[in-house]
């Protein structure tokens, strides 16, 4: 897990499966979403502290390439690296691989803005310090 900052085993629910008995599309986004909330909390961070305190971290671009389907009570890991790309964006590569096999099913990549009072910010130093901290 060299390459990763971060993994979150989960499980396919059968609700998530379309006609095909596949996960359907969509729901890759809200395992990508969730493995990102997980992560910043490991690092001590929390979206909706960040809120409270005025800065919002909003998603910018999302990337998906679907490489194999999960199927129904499949487990697998979403891995995140989070990477500061310029400015004012922070870039979250993450890659889901079925946890029997360790296939590579996704690759992903989703860029975030910070923003505060609806303007492009730099990244709080409060984030890019988690991350420092988190990587030493």
């Amino acid at each position: 897990m060299d390459k990763y900052d971060f993994e979150l085993p989960l499980t396919v629910r059968d609700y998530e499966l379309d006609t095909q008995g596949l996960v359907n599309n969509s729901v890759y986004q809200n395992y990508l979403e969730h493995a990102r909330h997980e992560f910043l909390k490991s690092i001590g961070l929390n979206f909706n502290d960040l809120h409270e305190n005025g800065t919002d971290a909003v998603v910018h671009k999302i990337e998906l390439e679907y490489k194999r389907p999960l199927t129904g009570d499949e487990a697998f890991v979403v891995r995140i690296r989070a990477e500061q790309d310029g400015n004012v964006r922070f870039v979250f590569v993450q890659d889901i691989y079925r946890q029997s096999d360790d296939e590579l099913l996704l690759k992903g990549k989703v860029t975030a803005v910070f923003m505060s009072n609806g303007r492009p910010i730099r990244p709080p130093k409060e984030v890019v310090k988690a991350l420092e901290n988190h990587r030493k």
